[in-house]
């Protein structure tokens, strides 16, 4: 019993974070958030399930993985909440920020990163700009898959900057952040 609870007091948490997709698997259905989202999303939910079955140097568990989806109906939805298919989705800086005002999903995200070791940003520049505007994440807690326009002012923040290739991830930085996560997990 004190090996599993050591285990688990150890064990990092990692929470990623991404936007809803417009191409949703069946919209008819009730559906995980995780499995509702498809095109671009997919490279995120790629992401989340290699973290999730990466093992350690010592067969365990590398970490524990949490995700989550910012929607333009929901706001906010974690990735194992059912929800259904909508028609309205985000694009521009007013949706974001309207449905920000409605939802609050920026201020519910940003308290929500609290308790994880390292939280995962993989979303679009206007949305990610509302969390630099808001400031209400810990220094060294973000790695962010952003556009260049940001790799600055996440340095300010001790935040993990990489560029955003692929349709949100990409091969690349996937690998890096395995890479980062498993360094973590090692502290």
């Amino acid at each position: 019993m004190t090996q599993l609870y050591t285990d688990l007091h150890m064990t990092k948490r990692i929470l990623i974070v991404t936007n809803d997709s417009k191409v949703f698997k069946d919209k008819s259905k009730l559906l995980s958030a995780f499995e509702m989202f498809e095109g671009r999303a997919t490279e995120v939910k790629n992401l989340v399930a290699r973290l999730d079955t990466a093992k350690n140097d010592k067969g365990g568990k590398l970490c524990d993985v949490s995700y989550g989806v910012i929607t333009a109906r929901y706001g906010f939805v974690p990735g194992n909440y059912m929800i259904t298919g909508y028609d309205e989705t985000m694009d521009t800086r007013e949706e974001f920020m309207a449905v920000d005002k409605k939802k609050q999903f920026v201020e519910q995200v940003s308290y929500l990163t609290r308790p994880f070791d390292k939280v995962i940003f993989c979303m679009p520049k206007e949305m990610f700009r509302l969390f630099l505007e808001a400031d209400a994440i810990d220094d060294g807690k973000l790695i962010a898959v952003t556009n260049p326009e940001f790799q600055v002012e996440c340095g300010r923040r001790n935040w993990i900057y990489l560029e955003r290739k692929g349709a949100r991830v990409g091969n690349e930085n996937a690998d890096r952040i395995e890479e980062i996560i498993r360094d973590l997990c090692k502290q």
